[in-house]
């Protein structure tokens, strides 16, 4: 693969770790307003662990797809890495390693703690 095509490679996976926040970020926002608005304390316990089962999965899956984009731009570095006589583009990304390697730690780091924070505003 030539240059151009592996930075649009890279962008598709930027693109997929964006979206891959879309549906989490909208049940975070629903449980959110629930538990402002004091829902959760006269639910009942299955509506309780149905909220936190619903959260949980979201998450789960959007950390592996985001997971997923990360490991293979991981390769798409790789590639470029490769290639001599980068555009600053090209350059600027394949110095993104250690950068990515941050972000799949902060992704799961991340997630843990906003699923116990979903617990704990759900079960009170």
């Amino acid at each position: 693969m030539n240059e151009k095509d592996l930075i649009r490679l890279w962008h598709e996976k930027r693109s997929q770790i964006i979206f891959a926040q879309i549906a989490p970020s909208l049940v975070l926002i629903a449980l959110t307003v629930l538990a402002v608005r004091g829902e959760f304390a006269d639910a009942p316990e299955s509506a309780k662990y149905l909220a936190i089962g619903v959260a949980a999965v979201t998450g789960f899956l959007a950390i592996v797809s985001q997971y997923a984009a990360i490991r293979e731009a991981v390769t798409i570095i790789g590639d470029l890495s490769a290639i001599k006589d980068l555009s600053m583009v090209g350059k600027t990304i394949s110095r993104s390693r250690d950068f990515l390697s941050l972000m799949s730690i902060a992704l799961v780091a991340l997630g843990l703690a906003i699923f116990a924070l979903v617990v704990w505003s759900v079960l009170g």
